[in-house]
């Protein structure tokens, strides 16, 4: 399977409790693709899946550490488990 490399920043933010009905906090991971840019456009136009190698860059994120915390008990679980769909 082709494998692109990305780094990625973890954000967590939460809204102003003042300003806003939306009590939620919100999680982005976001991949900023650094090689594979013609390997996702080739997987993307026959409609095959594309391995994603990411480097994800904690300091320079906005999330703190107790959010950070999870990560490594989620990256221990089995693939599938994850959620994630097997590869086609």
């Amino acid at each position: 399977m082709p494998t692109a490399v990305a780094v990625s920043t973890l954000d967590v933010c939460r809204p102003a409790p003042d300003r806003s009905t939306d009590y939620y906090t919100h999680w982005g991971l976001t991949h900023f693709l650094l090689d594979g840019h013609h390997k996702l456009e080739a997987a993307a136009s026959v409609g095959r899946p594309v391995q994603l190698l990411s480097l994800l860059a904690l300091g320079e994120s906005l999330s703190e550490a107790s959010d950070q915390d999870p990560l490594a008990a989620l990256r221990s679980q089995p693939f599938l488990s994850r959620g994630a769909r097997p590869a086609q």
